[in-house]
């Protein structure tokens, strides 16, 4: 294909981003209409890719790009802008295409037709909608990157504009100890990682003689077990931190919390699987005997991910930290996908990244219409919500059972195969880490009630609180559709992913 559509995904959010900018801050409309059209480009482009991958069944790396950027022999400096998608990040990058075009609609920050706000942003939204946006480049660019040097670049670009949203636009009460916390962990981890990828650099240039960031150059470099052994940790850890795993962990649910509701949806639906792909596509498929010396380590901090996060979220009377520590624990299923190395887990862990990508930006954008409303996110205190906001009670249930793993949605494709893998890895952790399912099931049952169904407090009355409007429901139907879609017909994505699996396990040796 000639078009050059991953570098036209990955670089209009960028794009819009100057546009925005440009228009005068007191044109708030323009600037809106702005992002919702680039953001529903970007969505039909993700998704015209996508659908191109999926229906000519088509393997390996496709849609390549390579533009060279820097070539020093003398510096030993060879980087270019390498672009392709595969089984496992294709899914991906439509993931974000959707979380970004949702975000939009649910940041509108319009009035509805009885005067009251959407859960949307009004205070300077032409600078909040353009760091937003740099944020969705740097996503795109990291999950389409086959050059080392540049997946680093656009990871730190998506990690750096999450600051400027917290500490700006966030919740008064924790935003800034919420958003320097967050920036501290993944700037640390991120840094560990590079010093790791410039480990695989000098090494891989001292055993082939061309040096070079070229990941599919890197995967051919021969890396010795030794060297394996020492770097895997650092680089899978380092990109783990903003995957969530246990025991860097901490920075995640304060991170949820004090973001704005847009930011909540990017940070648990596609930043955190950003960490986990980036884990996964430099630690694993690059240092593979690194990988399957230290699995089992991975597993435990895994196996703890799951059980704890649910545990902690089951005590949660805050709904947006039950959301939050919720993520810890299904990301630790990503984890424990991915530490058993075999063709079973890695395969829900792939499906896992997109489920709970969009499962989670649903309950966030629900969670910013109730407090939106009612100002608190106490559950204790709300009830009644079923009555008013009828859409949105409806589309919580539906994120709480894939949340819950039930046939029919997609969290039961993806948490199926995770156990079976670990079950043929190591029974007795799937044991341990099943105890989460019934723990899952408890919190959001109980919350659902909760929220929704019980009497509405007298103290919430007073609010007057208002249905959600039509460009909510668009966000919340559109999120709905994709996860029961895949819960209905995991074709339309699975066989993907499974494309992407094989690859991995053919750098595993088989494994």
């Amino acid at each position: 294909m000639n078009f050059p559509i991953l570098s036209f995904i990955t670089f209009l959010p960028f794009v819009a981003a100057v546009i925005m900018l440009l228009i005068p801050a007191n044109r708030k409309t323009e600037v809106r209409g702005v992002a919702l059209a680039a953001a529903a480009i970007d969505l039909l482009l993700s998704g015209w890719m996508y659908l191109t991958y999926l229906l000519n069944h088509l393997t390996g790396y496709q849609f390549i790009e390579k533009y060279n950027w820097l070539d020093v022999p003398a510096l030993k400096l060879n980087l270019s802008l390498h672009f392709g998608v595969d089984g496992m990040s294709a899914p991906l990058v439509l993931l974000t295409g959707i979380v970004m075009f949702t975000g939009v609609l649910i940041s509108w920050g319009d009035y509805d037709e009885k005067h009251h706000l959407s859960a949307g942003i009004q205070d300077r939204p032409r600078e909040f909608f353009s760091f937003l946006f740099l944020l969705a480049g740097g996503v795109f660019g990291v999950f389409v990157s086959l050059d080392l040097f540049m997946l680093f670049f656009f990871y730190e670009i998506a990690v750096f504009p999450m600051y400027l949203l917290i500490v700006i636009w966030g919740w008064v009460k924790t935003r800034e100890y919420a958003a320097m916390k967050l920036t501290l962990y993944l700037f640390i981890g991120s840094v560990v990682a590079l010093v790791g990828a410039l480990a695989m650099y000098y090494t891989a240039g001292q055993n082939t003689g061309i040096y070079t960031f070229d990941m599919l150059q890197l995967e051919k470099a021969g890396f010795s077990s030794t060297f394996q052994y020492i770097w895997f940790l650092p680089v899978f850890l380092g990109f783990a931190v903003l995957g969530g795993i246990w025991p860097f962990h901490n920075w995640s649910p304060d991170g949820h919390v004090a973001a704005p509701t847009a930011v909540s949806m990017f940070h648990a639906g596609v930043l955190m699987k950003l960490g986990a792909f980036a884990a996964l596509r430099v630690g694993v498929m690059l240092l593979p005997e690194g990988a399957k010396q230290w699995s089992w380590l991975i597993m435990i901090f895994a196996a703890v991910a799951v059980v704890y996060g649910a545990y902690i979220a089951f005590v949660q009377p805050d709904l947006k930290y039950m959301i939050g520590f919720s993520s810890v624990s299904h990301m630790g299923l990503v984890m424990l996908g991915v530490s058993t190395l075999n063709h079973d887990g890695l395969l829900g862990a792939g499906v896992q990244m997109f489920s709970h990508g969009a499962m989670t930006a649903l309950f966030f954008a629900i969670t910013g219409m109730i407090y939106d409303r009612s100002h608190t996110r106490q559950i204790p205190e709300l009830g009644g919500m079923a009555k008013i906001m009828p859409f949105a009670a409806i589309g919580f249930i539906i994120g709480g059972l894939v949340s819950m793993g039930m046939p029919g949605f997609s969290g039961f494709v993806a948490e199926f195969p995770i156990f079976m893998g670990v079950w043929g890895t190591q029974w007795l952790v799937a044991v341990i880490a099943s105890i989460s399912i019934i723990i899952t099931a408890a919190y959001i049952m109980r919350n659902i009630r909760q929220v929704f169904f019980m009497p509405m407090p007298e103290a919430l009355k007073e609010h007057h609180i208002t249905d959600v409007t039509a460009l909510d429901k668009v966000a919340i139907v559109t999120l709905c559709l994709f996860m029961i879609g895949l819960g209905m017909f995991p074709a339309i994505m699975v066989p993907m992913i499974e494309t992407g699996v094989q690859n991995i396990l053919r750098l595993l040796g088989g494994a």
